[in-house]
């Protein structure tokens, strides 16, 4: 597993052994930020990355957040509440040198502390087939993580219900493989 591109392009990301956080992959995460940061029709145009405050949930290795770092987001914050997930996190962005950009939460995004700011991006990436991501979008919401107009980008199992929560509206659906990528925007006005 590596960043994809931008200023740490190519730098290794280190994840434990087997499944047990499943990182996304290289492949999926080269689409989405393609997506992201070259415009796409249904997402909208422009950069959604650069300069961005992005919160990247169920954050695992901290892979989306970091690519988000490694291409000029702002500020990523990376928010699990797995013992595991926070220390590769945490190793990932010493090795990166992302300290200065990067904030580490342990906690739990179906009941996450206040945010100190809204961010613009939201990366979520719960456990495939637990059925929390709508949950936690509107958890994230409610504790101020969300901006008004923020892009929301969901990875999902390919056959994973979701459901849009009151404040997300689905933009484009993306099947890569096992995984789904849905991206939605939030709207606070709809809630």
């Amino acid at each position: 597993m590596r960043i994809v591109a931008g200023k740490h392009r190519g730098r290794p990301l280190a994840a434990p052994p087997g499944q047990q956080l499943r990182p996304t992959s290289d492949r999926v995460r080269e689409a989405v930020f393609n997506a992201l940061c070259h415009g796409n029709a249904r997402i909208g145009d422009g950069d959604a990355v650069r300069d961005a405050r992005v919160m990247d949930g169920f954050a695992g290795t901290g892979a989306l957040g970091l690519e988000a770092a490694s291409r000029g987001a702002a500020h990523v914050t990376l928010m699990d509440m797995d013992a595991t997930a926070l220390t590769f996190c945490r190793q990932n962005v010493t090795t990166l040198g992302e300290q200065a950009h990067v904030t580490i939460l342990s906690g739990d995004c179906l009941n996450p502390v206040k945010a100190a700011a809204p961010c613009s991006l939201i990366f979520l990436d719960p456990p495939y087939n637990s059925g929390t991501a709508a949950e936690a979008l509107t958890a994230l919401a409610g504790a101020g993580w969300i901006s008004d107009g923020a892009l929301c980008v969901i990875e999902l199992a390919a056959k994973e219900p979701f459901e849009a929560p009151d404040g997300a509206t689905i933009l484009d659906e993306r099947r890569y493989g096992a995984a789904r990528v849905v991206y939605a925007r939030w709207f606070t006005e709809n809630v």
